[in-house]
């Protein structure tokens, strides 16, 4: 199997080719850069132009706004000549949609346009037709004439373009002859791309986006393999999360389709898409940037290669390992909270994750987020614990726990080799791969734990590369019949909120989203770093409690990779010039009375051209048709149109009872 990377165990940027955007240089090892999207109304220039200075002086790179039709696309002369007499130069991006027209316009104006090959020409009406490969030809041919005018004004002007997939635009056609699938993503752009390199043009950036990370990174992953076999090139991409959301969620959801990649070295420009304002979507591209640029202390460890792997890149299937009690084999992946850094563990340390205790009534009140595990380090709880929760512990203090069926014994890979007492149900027996220090390359230290019915392995590295140097030893473990379930710890030693999520999601999230793992533990380096999260003032915070900031964070990272639904999971559009109602507002409100229907997805859009395709991954819709009405959907089908928003958000809760996805809080 061609790789889709250079490298699986260490970090290596693919070379691209070189883009001109303006006076910005991308791809070919340039710097990753950063961007986003203007939310304001296209035809208010000044309300454009202020709003795009606030995310340049952000750090933005690059700033997108949308013209959906001839007159906006005509307006963004304005804007552009109004931030150059400011003094900004930053490059333009038209965003466009359904009309060609307003293309070919803005591509005389701006420094680059970003098309959809979904919608560009073919009008989705969600049909299944069967195409001849005879009508399927005449349909690229159709495609040519009407893209080709583009092209050429892209190539006389010296304007970028992006040919932009999303996962939930797919045309007809494509649906028709691949499905919405990965790959029906990729020869969406691959015939526009094929259009553009037949007239000798070649200043193009691509994009595979799409709201669930996993179908994002398995699309990336097949366009570099393809444009690799067809072309023996590879364009600069542009990565993103479609419709990530808001808050926290928005941001670990974000981190995990973005971060995978660009751990594997793929990726040139990134757009991280939150229902906020767009200035505050920069910090956290910085934060998902700056984790390659290499001048860090952490050690790079050389990892040994990866000649075969053993998994299917381009489609997920979970590693099959054993059930150890309730870790491995079919079951849900596990989350342990580590609370060995506190000197006395107490009932309200539980609530914090997930175990809240009635004393009226001495009961438990287990929430669907409720930690499996506790790490303890070399101390026992010394109160009665919920029945569901069991305790990790050094051995010495697992041997005096008066109860063997709730406390388990964790042990370094040479003492559990060792040692004469151990658990005959279940040990957890921590690998750090391939650091300084750490077990030889030889892998003899497995011998003792393969296979062996009672172990849980943890595998953890302190390696720079440690994502790779942890998947690695996962190859390594399948290449030699290993079965155990594995935990994945991750310890972070980052400063802020933001940096801990995203460091978090990125090293966890990449390994669960190729089935790699069956439980999570996360961590801190040190106690100064988790005090800059109580400290903490930003807004998605909803807590200055540690312990329930990295409960929470395991959970939603579990959620983001599909791996374990404890929650509501929103797909929620970045507002934009074409939203119709207040996003983030109505988003909060949607959120605050349906927060407690676990298992249900609930797409937020603001206009037609995010919804419905966009939320293609949704039970329900919510989507703005015009100002101040709404279409409510069920997956892809409309159910109530043109609902008045003041009364909108009521009929979408009628409209779950009435399919029996309601349950009350």
């Amino acid at each position: 199997m061609q790789l889709y990377c250079e490298s699986l165990t260490e970090y290596k940027r693919i070379r691209t080719v070189e883009v001109k955007i303006g006076d910005l240089l991308l791809g070919n090892y340039h710097p990753i850069r950063v961007q986003t999207m203007t939310t304001t109304d296209t035809m208010d220039t000044i309300a454009t132009v202020e709003q795009s200075i606030r995310c340049i002086e952000a750090g933005a790179e690059l700033v997108r706004i949308t013209a959906p039709s001839k007159k906006e696309a005509e307006n963004l002369l304005n804007i552009k000549n109004e931030l150059r007499k400011r003094g900004y130069h930053t490059p333009l991006v038209a965003d466009i949609h359904f009309t060609p027209n307003a293309a070919e316009i803005a591509a005389r104006i701006v420094e680059k346009v970003r098309v959809n090959p979904g919608n560009y020409v073919d009008k989705k009406k969600f049909e299944q037709i069967d195409y001849t490969d005879a009508e399927y030809a005449e349909e690229i041919e159709r495609i040519r004439d009407r893209f080709t005018p583009l092209v050429k004004i892209c190539k006389e002007y010296g304007t970028a373009m992006r040919i932009g997939t999303n996962h939930g635009s797919l045309s007809d056609r494509i649906m028709s002859r691949y499905g919405d699938t990965p790959m029906g993503m990729v020869e969406s752009a691959m015939e526009f791309l094929r259009i553009a390199r037949d007239k000798a043009y070649h200043n193009i950036v691509l994009s595979m986006k799409a709201s669930n990370p996993q179908v994002m990174v398995q699309a990336y992953r097949l366009l570099v393999q393809t444009m690799q076999q067809e072309f023996e090139a590879c364009y600069p991409l542009h990565l993103g999360v479609t419709e990530a959301g808001d808050g926290e969620d928005g941001r670990i959801k974000s981190a995990i389709g973005i971060g995978a990649l660009l751990e594997d070295g793929i990726g040139d420009t990134i757009r991280v898409s939150l229902t906020e304002d767009p200035e505050f979507e920069i910090p956290v591209c910085r934060d998902l940037v700056k984790r390659y640029q290499l001048n860090g202390t952490n050690h790079t460890a050389a990892v040994p290669a990866i000649t075969k792997v053993p998994y299917s890149p381009y489609e997920y299937a979970r590693r099959e390992s054993f059930p150890v009690d309730q870790i491995g084999g079919r079951q849900a992946p596990v989350v342990i909270a580590d609370l060995s850094k506190l000197e006395t563990i107490t009932p309200a340390h539980l609530q914090s994750i997930g175990y809240i205790y009635d004393e009226p009534t001495d009961k438990w009140n287990i929430s669907d987020a409720a930690a499996d595990f506790v790490y303890t380090g070399n101390r026992l709880i010394d109160f009665a614990l919920p029945g569901m929760l069991k305790v990790i512990t050094s051995p010495g203090a697992w041997m005096t726990a008066p109860d063997k069926t709730k406390y388990f014994p964790i042990f370094s890979a040479s003492e559990y080799t060792a040692g004469n007492h151990k658990s005959d149900h279940l040990n957890f027996v921590m690998v750090d791969c391939y650091s300084d220090g750490g077990p030889s390359n030889d892998h003899a230290y497995l011998h003792p734990i393969a296979n062996d019915p009672t172990v849980v392995i943890c595998l953890s590295s302190t390696n720079r590369n440690a994502m790779q140097s942890v998947r690695r030893m996962l190859v390594e473990l399948e290449l030699r019949g290993i079965k155990n379930p594995v935990v994945l710890i991750t310890d972070s030693h980052q400063q802020t909120p933001d940096e801990h999520l995203i460091h978090f999601a990125t090293e966890t999230g990449a390994l669960l989203l190729d089935g790699l793992g069956d439980g999570i533990c996360l961590g801190y380096g040190n106690g100064a770093q988790m005090e800059n999260i109580r400290a903490s003032g930003r807004t998605y915070l909803d807590v200055k409690d540690i312990y329930q900031f990295t409960n929470n964070t395991a959970f939603s990272i579990l959620q983001a990779t599909r791996t374990r639904i404890s929650k509501t999971e929103y797909i929620s559009c970045p507002s934009c010039g074409r939203t119709l109602f207040d996003l983030q507002e109505t988003t909060a409100k949607i959120r605050s009375v349906t927060n407690h229907l676990k298992g249900v997805k609930i797409a937020i859009m603001g206009c037609i051209v995010n919804g419905p395709g966009e939320m293609a991954d949704a039970d329900f819709g919510y989507v703005g048709s015009g100002p101040g009405k709404i279409t409510l959907y069920k997956g892809k089908e409309i159910v109530k149109r043109n609902v008045d928003s003041n009364i909108a958000v009521e009929e979408l809760v009628n409209l779950l009872k009435e399919n029996e996805a309601w349950v009350e809080p």
